[in-house]
C-alpha cells in the first residue's frame, strides 16, 4: 500500500462534529482512522468544532475525507468550505450534499424526472391533519427534511398523531414531511466510484427501522444476498444510480428504497456520507463483493483524486 499512501498525500480525517448524528460520526471516525493507520496513509483525524477552518489551514493537508454525518458535514456546507480552501474531499459536491440532504426537494427533484418514489406532503403549522392523512392513505411517515439516521420520524396512524409527530420534527427542522408509508422490503444499495455493491434487504422487529434499530437493536437483520431474483436486483441497481446521478453525486454514497403494496421500488433518499461503523451498511455491501475494509477506504479516497 505504499504507492497508495505516497498518492494520498496527508488526509485529513473528519469526524465527529456537532450535529445530532456526533455519536455515529465518532465511531465511523476511528473505524477509519484505524483504517488509514494500517494502510501507513499520513492521516491527521479532526473532532470538526468552532475552529475547523484553522485547523484544515493549520495541518496542510493534502486531501480530506469527511466522515461528518447530518447537518453541517452532509448537507453543503462542509463541502463549500473545502472548495474554498481547494482542498480535494471524499464524496460529492455542495450542491448534491444539499440537495441529498434535503428529503423534501430531493423528492419533488425525483418526481419532476419521473423517478419513483413515495406520495408526500410539506407540513406547516396550517396544515389540515384530517386531509393530509386521508391523502395519504391513511398511515404516513413523519420526517424532518433535513436531519439523517432517522432522527425526529415517526409512524402515525391517526390525525392526534400526525400533529404531535409534526411538532416533535419540527423541533429539529422547519421543514417536514409526510410520506406514505411503504409496506414493502427495505433495501440499500451503496455506489462506489460508479460502482453498483451488492443489494442489503434489511429486515427490523420494531415499527419501523428507526436510530434504535439502526445501532442498538439485536433484532435488526441484513440479508446480503438480497434474495431478489437477478433481474430485479439489476433493475434495483440502475434506479439507485439514476436517483444517485440525477442529484449530481460523485464519489461514493447509499441510496435506499423500499418496495410498495405492489412490489414496485420506491426511493427514499441517498445518503452522501453513509455510516462507517462495524454496524455500518456500506462496509457489509463491500464485504459481499469480496472488498475490504481497508480496500473499500483506498477506493473511496481514489475516487476524490479525479
Amino acid at each position: 500500500m505504499t504507492s497508495v499512501a505516497s498518492t494520498m498525500g496527508r488526509v485529513g480525517l473528519l469526524y465527529g462534529g456537532q450535529s445530532s448524528e456526533r455519536e455515529v460520526s465518532l465511531a465511523s471516525g476511528l473505524a477509519i482512522a484505524n483504517a488509514l493507520q494500517r494502510l501507513s496513509i499520513d492521516s491527521c483525524p479532526i473532532d470538526a468544532g468552532d475552529d475547523l477552518i484553522e485547523q484544515l489551514q493549520r495541518h496542510q493537508l493534502d486531501r480530506v475525507f469527511i466522515a461528518l454525518h447530518g447537518p453541517g458535514g452532509e448537507d453543503g456546507t462542509l463541502q463549500g468550505a473545502l472548495e474554498y480552501l481547494r482542498l480535494p474531499y471524499t464524496g460529492s459536491g455542495v450542491l448534491a450534499s444539499a440537495l441529498a440532504m434535503d428529503k423534501l426537494r430531493c423528492k419533488r427533484l425525483w418526481r419532476g424526472l419521473g423517478l419513483p418514489t413515495a406520495d408526500f406532503v410539506a407540513l406547516d403549522a396550517h396544515s389540515d391533519w384530517s386531509d393530509v392523512l386521508a391523502s395519504l392513505g391513511g398511515s404516513v411517515m413523519v420526517k424532518p427534511s433535513r436531519e439523517g439516521s432517522s432522527i425526529g420520524m415517526s409512524r402515525v396512524d391517526s390525525v392526534d398523531q400526525l400533529e404531535h409527530a409534526w411538532r416533535r420534527a419540527a423541533d429539529l427542522d422547519s421543514e417536514v414531511i409526510a410520506e406514505r408509508r411503504l409496506v414493502g422490503a427495505e433495501y440499500t444499495v451503496a455506489i462506489v466510484a460508479g460502482s453498483v455493491l451488492p443489494a442489503i434487504r434489511i429486515t427490523t422487529g420494531g415499527a419501523f427501522y428507526d436510530y434504535q434499530a439502526k445501532y442498538n437493536s439485536t433484532e435488526t437483520e441484513y440479508f446480503c444476498p438480497s434474495g431478489l431474483s437477478s433481474a430485479r436486483e439489476q433493475r434495483l441497481g440502475e434506479l439507485c444510480l439514476a436517483a444517485f446521478g440525477s442529484l449530481d453525486c460523485r464519489g461514493w454514497g447509499r441510496v435506499d428504497v423500499m418496495a410498495d403494496e405492489r412490489g414496485e421500488f420506491q426511493l427514499l433518499e441517498v445518503n452522501t456520507v453513509p455510516g462507517m461503523t462495524d454496524q455500518s451498511l456500506v462496509p457489509k455491501a463491500a464485504a459481499a463483493a469480496g472488498v475490504s475494509f481497508d480496500q473499500l477506504i483506498v477506493n473511496i479516497l481514489q475516487a476524490s483524486l479525479s
